[in-house]
């Protein structure tokens, strides 16, 4: 007999509260796993998709159930993920309902399915709560970096990639994308130059970064490219986070020696400098390429369990419940700093 299941449910474009009731229990297809949801995380998309309904993403069709960071345990899994998975793993994935438009793919529901090819063990010293901040930041920084139609980069290894020489820059490093895509740069042998406000400094630093930069600074472009030359090495591009990002991380690249491509987790808002290539990344592009595996299966479930791999940003939990992730999303409206809100279930 199939578990009972319940969810946070948007019940129309723009409906406000979410409404918290029964949903159906769905099995796993082939490649998939259904995991019992112990903690999910929140973030801005999710909010954002609320207020402003299909004018963000037009293909979603209501009622519909959000969410995206899912942490928990496997309860059953589809014959092609049995070699990696099997009931009772404790595991992180990314619910896929944003880019598969299926309410079963999301996060804010006790039972959830997940692509196989973007969940991973985690360790017993990992709880659910850290653990739930990772997916979304890792997913998206992993295919900002590494996908083939953006940064490229050489894939991220445990124990950590010897240096290559080169320099890739991370705006915004105390974000929760920027938390995941400096910590894996650094994995795959990279030189890492980012941003953040001056009382982040030493977190991103912790993370991986070699050198920091005030975001508010006036200087901050002639700052980071005078780090470069200082350095002598080459950029290997830049990853752009935020609404502003864009157009400051192109200039960068624009004046200094390497790649001339910047990947962004934002859309730009205004024209880039002359032959400066750019792309948005969508956070659920990497489970169909290589670099799902390469991130979920090869590498992070040995740099967790290693713990060179940290839960980052640090989570905060808000609330107890499906009922508490209304008020979570709220309260996430009015920002947050190298930190991400979690719901424990």
């Amino acid at each position: 007999m199939a578990p009972t299941n319940r969810a946070a449910w948007v019940t129309a474009a723009k409906a406000h509260p979410l409404e918290v009731k029964e949903a159906p229990y769905t099995p796993p297809k082939e490649n998939e796993i259904v995991v019992r949801n112990r903690a999910v995380a929140l973030n801005p998309v999710d909010y954002a998709r609320q207020l402003l309904g299909e004018a963000l993403f037009p293909w979603t069709t209501y009622p519909a159930i959000f969410g995206t960071d899912v942490a928990g345990e496997v309860v059953e899994v589809g014959s092609g993920a049995a070699s990696k998975f099997k009931p009772g793993d404790r595991v992180l994935g990314l619910g896929s309902e944003l880019k598969n438009n299926n309410p079963a793919e999301a996060a804010f529901q006790e039972y959830v399915v997940l692509q196989s090819t973007v969940a991973c063990a985690i360790p017993s010293s990992l709880s659910f709560e850290d653990a739930a901040v990772i997916p979304l930041g890792v997913s998206t920084a992993a295919g900002a970096l590494f996908q083939k139609d953006h940064l490229a980069l050489q894939h991220p290894t445990e124990p950590r990639a010897q240096s290559n020489g080169e320099i890739v820059l991370i705006w915004s490093g105390s974000s929760s994308i920027g938390s995941n895509a400096i910590q894996l740069a650094a994995a795959a042998g990279y030189e890492v130059f980012t941003t953040s406000s001056p009382k982040n400094f030493e977190y991103v630093k912790s993370l991986g970064a070699s050198q920091a930069f005030d975001y508010n600074s006036p200087t901050l472009v002639d700052d980071i490219v005078a780090a470069f030359e200082s350095s002598g090495k080459p950029s290997a591009g830049a990853f752009a986070i935020g609404n502003t990002a864009a157009t400051p991380s192109a200039e960068v690249v624009s004046r200094v020696k390497g790649r001339k491509f910047v990947s962004l987790a934002n859309p730009p808002t205004g024209a880039l400098p002359e032959g400066i290539e750019s792309k948005f990344v969508f956070g659920g592009e990497l489970q169909d390429n290589e670099v799902g595996p390469a991130i979920f299966e090869a590498f992070l479930p040995k740099a967790l369990a290693a713990g060179t791999f940290k839960a980052a940003p640090n989570a905060q939990v808000v609330g107890k419940g499906l009922e508490a992730v209304q008020k979570g999303l709220d309260d996430l409206q009015g920002g947050v700093s190298a930190a991400k809100f979690v719901i424990s279930l």
